[in-house]
Formats: structure tokens, C-alpha cells, sequence
């Protein structure tokens, strides 16, 4: 990777999500912790912005991606207060390949172009460094993207129970929703850096704290 002065990214641009300063890919399947984690690298000091919150302001009335996201899907997709019904329109994507694929080149253009911004106000804030949250970095081939990628891990049985109780579910249910992401051991050997939540709290914070100092020191 090419850098110049203060190590500034002089990637060509397209390869980056912005080039004044140095942004991290943050990442994790269901029940790792990923949320947890991103909260502690804020009180390390390195902002976090959640991809999911960006997707869901763009897909929002008003929002960048709104009236292409209703053109391509109708407006059977809409909730009676005009907002995209995620779950109706997940439906939608998740059970038909081609129309997910569509809806991605409708959004994530929109979603890089929003993400651009809030880095950018971040720079100008003074950050030498931010992170993305993002859940499929790795699956969506925009590990380019980031400078480093860092995926939360835990062992099988505490993710199990994690995604039992968060969405009050059975363990065959939870599961199978696990069994349906990338295999959480191939995502953290396509990382860079790997947080093992699986222990105590205080376990996790001091690996979190440790890894921040590494990236604002880069």
C-alpha cells in the first residue's frame, strides 16, 4: 500500500472510501458482539459510524436512495407513514438473488457517497482515524474499501446463546440463521486484525484498547 506524507492513503481513488484520513472496516456475523465492541473503540477514541443507520437514513423519505428504492419495488414495499418496510422488502431480496442484487446497486452508491460525508466531517473535526461498522465487508467484496479489517469473533456455543436471547428465538432457529453467514473462522483469516469476544468484558476492552493504539499510531 502506497502512503504519503504522515501517511496519508494515496490509493487510487475508488479504492478508498476517503483519501484525507485513515478509515478501518469494523465487522462480525450475528452474536459476536460487533455493537459492543464499536462502542468500546468510541471510548478509545476512534469514531465508529454504523453502515446500517446509513442504509436505513438513504432509504428514508428524503433519503438519497428513496424514490429509486419505491420505483424499482412499488410502493406494496411502504409503510402507512411513506418509510420503506425493511422486513417487507428483505422478504423481497433475500428470496430472489437477482432483486437483491438490484437493490444494491441502487443503495450502496448512495451509501458510500453518505458515508464520504460523515468521514469527511469527522477530518475536518480533527480525527486522524475513523472506523466503519458494517456487517458483510467481507461477503460484499468491499474489503478494499479499508485500510485494515477487523472482525469480532466468539466461540460457537456463546454466539448460540447470544442470538437466542437477543431475538427470542429457538437454538435450532438461531442456528440456522448462523449456519447462514460466512463461516465465522474463514471471515476472521480474511482480516487483518481479530477480536475474541467470547470471555469477560474487561478481556475484550483491553484488546479493543490495545488494537486503537496500534491504528492511531499507523
Amino acid at each position: 500500500m502506497s502512503t504519503g506524507p504522515a501517511g496519508r492513503d494515496i490509493r487510487p481513488a475508488g479504492d478508498a472510501i476517503i483519501r484525507a484520513m485513515r478509515v478501518f472496516g469494523l465487522t462480525g456475523n450475528f452474536g459476536s458482539g460487533k455493537s459492543t465492541v464499536a462502542a468500546m473503540f468510541r471510548q478509545a477514541g476512534i469514531p465508529v459510524l454504523d453502515a446500517d443507520r446509513i442504509s436505513r437514513d438513504v432509504t428514508a423519505p428524503g433519503g438519497l436512495a428513496y424514490d429509486a428504492v419505491v420505483r424499482e419495488f412499488g410502493r406494496e414495499i411502504l409503510l402507512d407513514d411513506g418509510s420503506v418496510d425493511r422486513g417487507k422488502l428483505g422478504e423481497i431480496v433475500f428470496s430472489d438473488p437477482v432483486r437483491r442484487t438490484r437493490l444494491e446497486a441502487i443503495t450502496h452508491p448512495s451509501i458510500l457517497e453518505a458515508m464520504k460525508a460523515a468521514i469527511g466531517k469527522l477530518s475536518r473535526k480533527g480525527y486522524r482515524a475513523a472506523i466503519v461498522e458494517a456487517a458483510l465487508i467481507l461477503e460484499s467484496g468491499r474489503k478494499g474499501l479499508f485500510e485494515r479489517v477487523i472482525t469480532v469473533r466468539c466461540d460457537g456455543e456463546t454466539q448460540l446463546r447470544r442470538v437466542m436471547a437477543r431475538d427470542g428465538i429457538s437454538r435450532d432457529e438461531a442456528a440456522a440463521r448462523i449456519r447462514a453467514q460466512m463461516d465465522a473462522e474463514e471471515k476472521a483469516r480474511g482480516s487483518d486484525h481479530v477480536i475474541d469476544n467470547s470471555g469477560d468484558p474487561e478481556d475484550t476492552r483491553r484488546q479493543v484498547e490495545q488494537l486503537a493504539r496500534i491504528l492511531l499510531e499507523m
